[in-house]
């Protein structure tokens, strides 16, 4: 990894977070896992440098389950990442969780199947512990910032993350929703955990562009389309662009999260 860090904050998300900015810098990062997801978008914001991923590449060419992940991590890192801003588009799962709102997770149920998870596969055995997967500092700000921009914010919320690239069914989605889980995306795990891994401190902010196919609004409604999903999202890239700028700028480049401690006795052999 670099030992001359050039961003301390990373942004996974959409293109559009650094599209609309002056003097982008495109760099090409190599990893031991395989390629990113796209280049790594360095721009000026506020008084500091920030590197923007999107998560998908710049055309929306990779499906959640095809993310190298680790990739991703690892190139984030290799640039001096410390502070991990993750804003992605998700369901929800219960019914006072509006479209159009936000909610800033503070845990995951993972679903996924056959997704590279962790950087530690021997001889070196770490077990790095996710029992708070995002930084709780970093969590207040996100809530703080939201609210106001004047944006219904849920200050907590768990995302249950599936495989993709298909949506659940009826079935599945009541079962996630009878369990009290709130949120339901594609892309937080190992997303997330593996930000844990390399000791960054995470935060989610969660945009819920629809109803998940078994909760009842007024009446039984439609599944949900892929269609539906991304015109809500692009309703909304506007208003996440400019809180995710805007908590970029509020991060103190000092904060001592508990994730940038995440190695410390999770090394079992010698």
């Amino acid at each position: 990894m670099s030992t001359q860090p050039v961003a301390k904050i990373g942004v996974i998300g959409g293109s559009g977070f650094y599209s609309l900015l002056d003097n982008v810098d495109e760099v090409p990062v190599s990893t031991p896992y395989g390629d990113p997801s796209d280049h790594v978008f360095l721009a000026r914001v506020g008084d500091r440098t920030v590197a923007f991923l999107p998560r998908h590449g710049r055309h929306h060419t990779i499906p959640p389950h095809k993310i190298n992940y680790r990739a991703n991590i690892w190139a984030l890192k290799s640039l001096g990442v410390e502070y991990l801003v993750s804003p992605c588009a998700a369901g929800s799962l219960q019914p006072h969780i509006r479209p159009g709102d936000f909610v800033v997770c503070d845990q995951y149920v993972d679903r996924t199947r056959n997704r590279a998870d962790t950087f530690f596969d021997g001889p070196d055995v770490y077990h790095v512990s996710p029992a708070e997967p995002y930084c709780p500092h970093l969590r207040l700000l996100a809530i703080e910032t939201i609210r106001e921009h004047g944006i219904t914010v849920h200050e907590r919320g768990t995302v249950v993350v599936i495989n993709g690239p298909r949506f659940s069914t009826q079935a599945e989605s009541k079962w996630f929703a009878d369990q009290g889980w709130e949120v339901i995306s594609m892309t937080q795990y190992p997303e997330a955990y593996l930000a844990l891994e390399q000791q960054m401190a995470v935060v989610n902010i969660s945009v819920i562009t629809d109803y998940d196919s078994a909760i009842f609004a007024s009446g039984v409604i439609p599944p949900v389309t892929a269609a539906q999903v991304f015109e809500v999202f692009r309703q909304n890239s506007q208003r996440i662009r400019e809180v995710v700028l805007d908590l970029v700028r509020r991060i103190p480049l000092n904060l001592q999260s508990p994730c940038h401690c995440t190695l410390q006795n999770a090394k079992v052999n010698p």
